[in-house]
């Protein structure tokens, strides 16, 4: 991909905005472990956790590139992606049962490990809004760093008020993981030779996933107001 098209400028957008939309697990993360520190040390540990954390994802994501090379990856990555876009609208308000670590070097282990291991979605998404572009993937996840570290909890509040973000959010992953499934080898001829369905395709299933994303959250308000009912 040049350096010097739209298309990249764009796919480097997307790869940026998807690490913003999927770094409220992150911030929960940096900021249960680094708690117990003194503050003098919080800064530390969340500089340096990021940091590894980050470079445990490069190296991820690069090798989850180079792996959709193999037959049948860019649809299970692709349904995979679909299932995280859904997830991301009808998300539960969990627990995050974070250890906090009393000195500097835990705090950027638990950062470190907790990341990785929650850090798959993100991992799937960049991989293939990336287009296989390694450039693309660094470029994007050095970009989102600071606004990761220092303006997470800003996005997560702007989330909050602006629900529609989240949609959007959701809707681009739907996007990414669309363009995941027509890369498919077995696939891929037949949605290069015919442009409208490709198209179609995409818009389907964005439109499929937010309008069962919005289906799913309506019912639960539904149940949530009959148990306020029942519990008068």
């Amino acid at each position: 991909m040049d350096f010097f098209t739209a298309e990249f400028w764009l796919a480097l957008l997307n790869i940026v905005f998807i690490d913003l939309i999927l770094a409220g697990d992150n911030a929960i993360v940096i900021g249960m472990a680094a708690r117990n520190l003194p503050i003098h040390q919080q800064k530390k540990a969340v500089l340096w956790g990021t940091a590894g954390a980050i470079g445990i994802r490069i190296i991820a994501t690069v090798v989850v590139v180079q792996l959709l090379d193999l037959p049948w990856l860019h649809l299970a990555g692709g349904i995979l992606l679909l299932w995280i876009a859904y997830k991301l609208l009808v998300q539960e308000e969990d627990q995050h049962n974070v250890k906090a670590g009393n000195t500097l070097w835990q705090s950027v282990q638990t950062i470190i490990i907790a990341d990785a291991a929650m850090g798959i979605d993100n991992v799937i998404a960049v991989a293939g809004a990336s287009h296989g572009s390694t450039l693309l993937v660094v470029l994007g996840l050095l970009i989102s760093v600071p606004v990761i570290v220092w303006g997470s909890t800003l996005f997560i509040k702007l989330i909050n008020k602006f629900t529609w973000i989240v949609y959007l959010g959701s809707g681009v992953l739907a996007y990414t993981a669309a363009k995941m499934i027509t890369h498919e080898k077995a696939f891929k001829e037949f949605f290069e030779e015919r442009p409208a369905i490709y198209w179609s395709f995409l818009v389907l299933i964005i439109i499929l996933v937010i309008a069962v994303g919005l289906f799913t959250n309506s019912r639960k308000k539904q149940d949530v107001q009959e148990k306020s009912r029942e519990a008068l």
